[in-house]
């Protein structure tokens, strides 16, 4: 199958067009697409074969002449095509874009979303687990922009605490590590074992395993 190009999208638009009454013409200006019908605002389509990060650029700058702004592309096949349409109708929401995909063998145009103003929804409860974890997280032990690299988080910092207690003391009771080290939850985290450093080895009485020790850089 050889290239597709964006003039192939063409066609099936301004069909879809027409069929809603509007007048359509092409390369009007800078805009791929401008269709007209009396008492509406013109509406702009940009063409492209995918979604990338230049066609949104191009459709926000048409935004200055109306807010009936479309982007349409080719629509792909299988799930990593749905995947980014998802995602790209997140972003295209929040730009106040609409979403045109056009399925070429049978010129089939699928409007996903229309233009409209856009005011996120803020999320109180998220909002709040930022801020507990800003809080509660002593210094600034990463990197802005890290990747494939372990985050210490505020987590992993009380986990860290209470595996120092551990190979200083030995194996403690709960409530003695959460005194020792301001742990509150300190019975529950190493219960947890989320990092595999700890195991219990009587009722309430907590230890190192090989795995915790070597977190702290020392020897079993």
């Amino acid at each position: 199958m050889g290239r597709i190009l964006e003039t192939e999208l063409y066609p099936p638009v301004k069909a879809f067009l027409v069929e809603q009454g509007y007048e359509v013409k092409a390369e009007v200006g800078s805009a791929d697409i401008v269709a007209c019908r009396e008492g509406a605002d013109p509406v702009i389509v940009e063409l492209k074969t995918g979604f990338t990060l230049s066609l949104f650029h191009q459709a926000v700058v048409r935004q200055s002449v109306t807010d009936a702004v479309y982007v349409a592309v080719v629509r792909g096949k299988g799930r990593q095509f749905l995947q980014s349409l998802k995602k790209n109708l997140q972003l295209a929401r929040r730009l106040g874009l609409g979403v045109i995909t056009v399925r070429l063998p049978d010129g089939v145009v699928e409007v996903h979303l229309d233009p409209a103003p856009f005011t996120p929804r803020k999320s109180k409860p998220r909002k709040d687990r930022l801020l507990r974890e800003f809080a509660r997280r002593v210094g600034d032990p990463n990197t802005g922009g890290s990747t494939r690299t372990t985050l210490v988080t505020a987590y992993r910092q009380d986990a860290i605490r209470c595996a120092e207690h551990l190979s200083t003391n030995g194996p403690s009771r709960g409530a003695d590590v959460a005194r020792a080290t301001g742990v509150a939850t300190a019975t529950r985290m190493m219960a947890d074992d989320h990092y595999g450093w700890f195991e219990r080895v009587e009722r309430g009485i907590y230890a190192l395993t090989p795995k915790g020790l070597a977190s702290l850089g020392t020897p079993d």
